[in-house]
């Protein structure tokens, strides 16, 4: 992960990703072990600087709305959908990378490069 291209981490994402860990134990698809564990495991990388920490930009939330009136009416996509990619927008983040069809669908739609 170190010599591959920068990779942020905001607060937000950090949250997102301890509560995507925590919804596989509720849907029985990792234990309550295997999702702490896998929260320590992103935290160290996160301490040991494999990511980039960075502030949450205050302006993501006007992108946000903007993305939503561009974009929610014709793809479904939620606020933390319009979030997410108004966060990568403003941060200028040259991939995006999600598990998500609809929140890639809004990606791709504004120009992010989804693709593995």
């Amino acid at each position: 992960m170190r010599s591959s291209p920068r990779i942020v981490v905001t607060p937000f994402h950090r949250a997102e990703l301890a509560n995507a860990f925590h919804h596989c134990v509720f849907r029985s698809t990792l234990t309550e072990f295997e999702a702490e564990r896998a929260c320590k495991r992103f935290d160290g990388d996160v301490q040991s600087d494999i990511f980039e920490r960075v502030r949450f930009p205050d302006s993501a939330w006007d992108t946000a709305i903007s993305l939503a009136h561009r974009y929610c009416a014709s793809l479904g996509v939620r606020t933390l959908d319009s979030l997410h990619v108004a966060c990568a927008l403003e941060l200028k983040a040259e991939r995006f990378w999600t598990f998500d069809e609809r929140q890639a669908r809004m990606a791709e739609a504004v120009g992010l490069d989804t693709s593995a």
